[in-house]
């Protein structure tokens, strides 16, 4: 009798935070602020988002009025590395940086990665359900037994692929609402949705590295960065 074993899951975290209303306009109040100060508006096409890390406020952990978030934040954070049975005592954890996106109309987030960091998250301060969702790509696609097979326009077109599933697909859509929090490695290819009229979909992400506490016998983890030296002339 047949069986088929699916393995190497990727793991996405997702749950929710929920602000007052008058916490949520100091945020949003913040971050007009910021959009009208911009720093490098050459860097925004017609149809991107507006993306606070390439405007010049990219620490939005250190700004009082997101602590209270942040703290939260933190506190999925340690469900998530314990979801992998990943012991984070061991782990110091810091937010590397943080920033706001803004997203009217059209405007979309192109497919990315974050390779400067660790882990990656991004919560929906402000959301209608129209607006565009996030989407994950797979870089990997353990199960494309022919090149270009699930990419394909020409495959698709043909009916060659009789239906997508999770054991098939390219990208994964993944649904979210305002005041969701949604939390993944780094490394995985993510955008947003292209071709959607956005209400004004604002959403806070942030990049975390982690070091450890004590790296002796460790191979693969940077040590505390209290061992570091800076190198100057």
């Amino acid at each position: 009798m047949q069986k088929i074993f699916n393995f190497f899951p990727l793991s996405i975290y997702k749950s929710s935070i929920l602000l007052h209303e008058s916490e949520k306009k100091i945020l949003l109040d913040d971050i007009y602020k910021m959009e009208k100060n911009s720093q490098n508006l050459e860097y925004k096409t017609k149809n991107s988002a507006w993306t606070g890390d390439t405007q010049g406020f990219e620490f939005l952990h250190n700004n009082v009025n997101f602590e209270k978030l942040f703290k939260e934040i933190y506190k999925c954070l340690i469900e998530y590395l314990e979801s992998l049975d990943i012991d984070h005592s061991q782990l110091n954890i810091y937010f590397q940086r943080s920033w706001s996106t803004i997203s009217r109309n059209g405007e979309n987030i192109a497919k990315h990665n974050h390779g400067q960091s660790h882990i990656s998250f991004a919560y929906y301060l402000k959301k209608t359900k129209d607006d565009s969702k996030i989407v994950f790509y797979d870089e990997y696609k353990h199960n494309e037994i022919i090149p270009g097979l699930l990419d394909s326009p020409t495959i698709l077109n043909k009916g060659l692929i009789k239906k997508r599933g999770i054991i098939n697909s390219p990208a994964v859509i993944f649904d979210t609402r305002e005041d969701d929090l949604v939390i993944f490695p780094s490394k995985t290819s993510h955008g947003t949705q292209q071709g959607l009229a956005n209400d004004e979909r604002i959403s806070i992400s942030a990049d975390i590295v982690l070091l450890a506490k004590d790296s002796k016998n460790l191979e693969h983890l940077s040590p505390s960065i209290d061992k570091w030296k800076l190198f100057s002339n």
